[in-house]
């Protein structure tokens, strides 16, 4: 057994295990989610530093540009996190809602609230002015996280929920709704 397949059946068993665990194991998944931004971000500000990089954008110009951003970031994260909540469960990987959610954003996207983390991550390197942030560590960040979709979350998923997530796999973006749009012109 792989390193990969044991990581997929250990958040399958997570997944799929008593309602009480899967409560007490949601705060634990998002901290270490919220711990590993937090670390690009602090990263991105000492690579930064290190490297003397200069501020990208000047006050108050990079709030004109930051404060729309992450409005927009705000609502398609919480919009997706109340998605989750409506349908009995949450972002967490390890507490999912029992069922597919293919509504509010997850009809247009796979991963919204990734999505809305991304241009959250975004919006604070242009704030901050964060050369780093701005154009290595959130573009690093996204990587990452596609690689951990693909490879863990993904097949956990097909697992748990079979030819309905395939389905909707195969006919909604991972990230960005209009490719949806980009793929039908094209004819697939």
């Amino acid at each position: 057994m792989t390193i990969k397949s044991k990581w997929v059946d250990f958040l399958y068993r997570l997944a799929t295990g008593t309602k009480r665990g899967r409560t007490l194991l949601t705060p634990v998944g998002a901290v270490i989610f919220g711990l590993f931004t937090t670390l690009f971000v602090v990263s991105a500000l000492a690579f930064d530093k290190w490297l003397g990089h200069p501020k990208i954008t000047i006050m108050p110009i990079n709030l004109y540009i930051a404060t729309p951003v992450l409005v927009v970031s705000t609502y398609v994260t919480l919009w997706s996190i109340v998605s989750f909540l409506k349908s009995k469960g949450t972002p967490v990987p390890v507490n999912p809602p029992p069922r597919l959610v293919a509504t509010g954003p997850y009809a247009y996207i796979r991963n919204p609230m990734l999505t809305g983390i991304f241009i959250m991550l975004f919006g604070i390197g242009v704030m901050i002015g964060s050369i780093s942030l701005t154009f290595i560590f959130t573009p690093v960040f996204i990587l990452v996280n596609a690689w951990e979709l693909k490879e863990i979350e993904e097949p956990e998923l097909v697992r748990r929920l079979g030819v309905e997530y395939i389905v909707y796999r195969d006919k909604t973006p991972m990230f960005i709704p209009i490719m949806k749009i980009f793929l039908k012109k094209k004819g697939k």
